[in-house]
C-alpha cells in the first residue's frame, strides 16, 4: 500500500508549519498555507502538491471563496478536509466584516473594497450591490443586487434604491466587481453612477460611493475620482 505523505514527510526545516511559527505566515505560499489546513496529502502526494491541486481546481485563493462542500470533495478532499477549508474561509469573511462596523466608512474605501473583495469577488461573474450605512455612516447591512453577465440596463437604480428605503438607509455606497480583475471604470459606470445618484437625491438617499473591485487588492473609488 502506497504510504499517505503528511507534513511530518517534509524535511523540518522545510515544513510550512514550522516555518509559519519560525516566519511568520507572509512566509508562506497559498498552498502552504492551505497545506497546515489539510495537515496529510493522499497516497503519492504530499499535502502541498494536494493543496496546490485544490488551488489549481478551485482557480486561486478568490475561487476557494466561492468552493462548495461537493466540490472540494470531487476534488479529492474528505470531509474533514473540505470541512477545515470551509472554516478557514468563513473565518477570513468575518475577520473583514468585523473590521467595518465601528469604523468610518466614508474615511476608508481600501478597508471597504477589501471586505467586499472577500465577500463578492468571482473569476466568472460580475457581481453588483450596495452597502446601507445609517446616519453614523455605520454598516447596516450589503446586499447583493445582481450577479451575472451585467448590462447595466439589468441593474435599475430603483432596485437599489428600494433596498435602501426598505433598511431605512440614510446612504449607500454602490460597488460591482469586474472578473478580469482590472477595476478601471467603463463609460457605462461612469453614466450608470450619475444616473444612480441624480435618483438617489431624488428620494433623500445619499449615495457616497461607487466602488469597482478588482482583484489584488485593486480597487477604485469614484467619488476619489470626482467622476461625478
Amino acid at each position: 500500500m502506497t504510504e499517505v505523505l503528511t507534513l511530518k514527510d517534509i524535511p523540518e526545516d522545510a515544513r510550512p508549519r514550522e516555518r509559519l511559527l519560525r516566519c511568520g505566515g507572509k512566509a508562506l505560499s497559498d498552498a502552504e498555507l492551505v497545506a497546515i489546513l489539510l495537515r496529510s496529502g493522499r497516497p503519492g502526494l504530499t499535502v502541498v502538491r494536494m493543496a496546490s491541486e485544490v488551488l489549481e481546481e478551485c482557480g486561486g485563493l478568490l475561487g476557494l471563496l466561492d468552493a462548495e462542500y461537493g466540490v472540494l470533495v470531487r476534488n479529492g478532499l474528505g470531509r474533514a478536509k473540505a470541512a477545515a477549508l470551509l472554516a478557514a474561509v468563513e473565518l477570513g469573511r468575518r475577520l473583514a466584516r468585523a473590521r467595518i462596523p465601528e469604523r468610518q466608512l466614508l474615511n476608508r474605501p481600501d478597508v471597504m473594497a477589501d471586505y467586499l473583495a472577500l465577500r463578492y469577488a468571482r473569476q466568472d461573474q460580475e457581481v453588483m450591490g450596495a452597502v446601507f450605512l445609517d446616519v453614523r455612516n455605520r454598516l447596516l447591512a450589503d446586499v447583493e443586487i445582481y450577479r451575472g453577465t451585467l448590462s447595466r440596463a439589468s441593474v435599475e437604480p430603483r432596485l437599489i434604491l428600494k433596498e435602501a428605503l426598505q433598511r431605512n438607509a440614510s446612504a449607500f455606497v454602490v460597488f460591482h466587481t469586474h472578473p478580469s480583475g482590472d477595476p478601471a471604470p467603463s463609460s457605462d459606470d461612469l453614466a450608470f453612477t450619475r444616473q444612480l445618484s441624480d435618483a438617489s437625491e431624488i428620494v433623500g438617499v445619499t449615495m457616497h460611493d461607487h466602488l469597482i473591485v478588482g482583484t489584488a487588492g485593486r480597487f477604485v473609488s469614484l467619488r476619489r475620482r470626482g467622476s461625478w
